[in-house]
């Protein structure tokens, strides 16, 4: 039988990620530098929490907006971290940070209005907007703006038919930090014309060199105009727990709920209950975690410039390198293809995020100190060669 499926199925396509996955499942010599999240496991509290959760029976659904407590504490730590003043009401629970980002644009977008999203950016926003029937607008990052987003570019990818500008910082992929003047200029643009911004925060724990993490919702009048998205999953390595959350207008939160009988009902409670410990009792864990990430961020930037015709900024957040490697002159998915078959290392081409991530590679740092030396001497070797 002929089975016709979707148009949408197109949107989605085949990563490369999914492939190197495969790969490194079936050849364990193969060491990768593509994951997305750290090689941490959660806090010890935290698990301990989860199993005392459990085996008292805490298997059964949330409540829809996700659970009191939780969202009671997540009011302190907003308000304690974020500047942010809001209300339990405010708040929704979402099985990781994905899942807001789905919400917020199933509640905020029509078919054919337009959207925003930075490029290169998360490679999640383009088909979540176009999957619903929106329509993606690129927002150009160069690097020699430090990949920020320039104020004057913004204006001009917005037109009359644009509902919402996405911006994420920390940036994934290039670890960007947007400073609180560049906010001002985005939140002034929004508002001049009438638009939500969506503020995928997750990286916004892992920050270095003394750069600051300012929240676009805490700034002056912008309260209802900003959804703020935030995760359990990289600042507590609580990946699998699948808990993440959104601050917004009440009235929107309220549609998002809504939504959540048709995704996902609820973030598991157990997870939820190991959250509330999380953010009382984890966070000298999450220090710990920055420690070492910053010491292989300086390892792999320092590396990675010292190899002929390779060039890499230095990121001020998350966990991610993203060099410039246009001088080779091959596309991204040529040069990680030859990494994975001469060096057996595993990168992400930077076309996965975007038209302006062609001539760049991703490189995470959440694995192992050793093995990034190792990858690096590695590549240096193959490169070398050609």
């Amino acid at each position: 039988m002929k089975i016709k499926l979707a148009d949408r199925i197109k949107v989605i396509g085949t990563t490369k990620i999914e492939e190197s996955l495969r790969i490194i499942e079936q050849h364990p010599e193969i060491i990768s530098l593509g994951a997305g999240e750290p090689d941490f496991p959660a806090p010890p509290n935290v698990i301990k929490s989860a199993e005392k959760f459990l085996e008292r029976g805490y298997t059964h659904y949330s409540p829809l907006q996700g659970r009191h407590e939780l969202r009671e504490e997540l009011v302190k730590k907003l308000k304690k971290d974020n500047r942010i003043d809001t209300n339990p009401e405010k708040i929704i629970i979402t099985c990781g940070s994905k899942e807001a980002i789905l919400l917020s644009v199933l509640t905020l977008v029509n078919s054919r209005e337009e959207v925003v999203v930075p490029d290169p950016g998360y490679i999640a926003y383009r088909p979540i907007v176009e999957l619903i029937g929106g329509v993606a607008k690129p927002l150009r990052l160069k690097e020699e703006d430090g990949f920020e987003v320039r104020p004057d570019i913004l204006k001009k990818s917005i037109t009359k038919k644009t509902k919402l500008i996405i911006i994420n910082t920390p940036s994934n992929p290039t670890g960007t930090v947007l400073s609180k003047k560049v906010l001002e200029e985005i939140a002034d643009i929004a508002s001049d014309r009438n638009l939500m911004i969506m503020s995928d925060e997750a990286y916004e724990k892992l920050i270095y060199d003394n750069s600051k993490h300012v929240s676009i919702g805490s700034l002056n009048g912008m309260e209802d105009r900003v959804i703020t998205i935030q995760s359990f999953s990289k600042t507590y390595a609580m990946c699998g727990f699948r808990v993440g959350y959104a601050v917004a207008n009440e009235t929107l939160i309220r549609e998002m709920k809504e939504f959540k009988i048709c995704t996902t009902l609820s973030a598991p409670t157990f997870s939820q209950l190991a959250a509330v410990e999380a953010l009382r009792n984890a966070n000298d864990y999450t220090k710990k975690m920055l420690m070492e990430y910053d010491r292989r961020r300086k390892m792999i930037v320092k590396r990675l410039n010292e190899i002929p015709k390779i060039s890499c900024t230095t990121p001020k957040g998350a966990f991610y390198a993203f060099p410039n490697i246009k001088d080779f002159k091959m596309s991204s998915v040529k040069f990680a293809d030859f990494l994975l078959k001469k060096a057996k290392v595993v990168v992400v081409p930077g076309s996965e995020f975007g038209e302006y991530g062609e001539g760049y590679i991703r490189l995470s740092y959440a694995t192992a100190y050793k093995k990034i030396a190792q990858s690096l001497d590695r590549i240096e070797s193959a490169l070398r060669k050609l």
